[in-house]
C-alpha cells in the first residue's frame, strides 16, 4: 500500500482495503480520486464524485491496480470518469465502483469481484437445474 505522499499516474486504477471487499477509483490528478461513492459513507448508496486521495483511502492506504493494455489513454480515462459525475445509479452487484473503472478504463462496465462473489451460486444453481442422468433417475426410483 502506498501513503498519500506519493502521487499515482494520471488515470490509473486505485484500490483501496475495505472490510470484506476492495474499493476502487480513477485518479485524475492533483491528489484527486473519482469514484463511486456507493455505500462508502453511509447506508445510503451514494453517488459518482471526486474526492481527495485522502478521502478516497480513507487512512487504508492504496495501490495502482496495472492493467495489460489499456483502451484508452489516461486523459481519455480522466474524462470518461468526469463525464459521468453526480450519476447516482449505484448497484452492487451490476454498477458498482469497479465496473465503473473498468468502464472508464476499457469500455466494459465489468466487476470481477461480484463475479468471484457470485460464481459459487451460478454453480449451485446449475446444478439444479441440471437434469439427472439415467442412471441418477434408476437409483433414485
Amino acid at each position: 500500500m502506498q501513503s498519500a505522499a506519493e502521487e499515482p499516474p494520471l488515470g490509473a486504477h486505485l484500490v483501496t482495503p475495505r472490510r470484506g471487499f476492495v474499493h476502487h477509483g480513477v485518479y485524475v490528478g492533483n491528489g484527486r480520486v473519482v469514484h463511486y461513492a456507493g455505500f462508502s459513507r453511509a447506508l445510503r448508496a451514494g453517488p459518482v464524485e471526486e474526492v481527495s486521495l485522502e478521502r478516497f483511502a480513507q487512512g487504508r492506504g492504496w495501490s495502482v491496480r496495472r492493467h495489460a493494455v489499456p483502451r484508452f489513454a489516461p486523459h481519455q480515462v480522466v474524462e470518461r470518469a468526469r463525464s459521468r459525475l453526480g450519476e447516482n445509479r449505484y448497484r452492487v452487484a451490476s454498477n458498482n465502483c469497479e465496473h465503473f473503472v473498468l468502464w472508464c478504463l476499457t469500455g466494459e462496465a465489468r466487476s470481477p469481484q461480484v463475479d468471484a462473489w457470485i460464481a459459487p451460486w451460478r454453480l449451485i444453481t446449475a446444478a439444479r437445474r441440471a437434469p439427472m442422468s439415467t442412471a441418477g433417475r434408476a437409483a433414485a426410483s
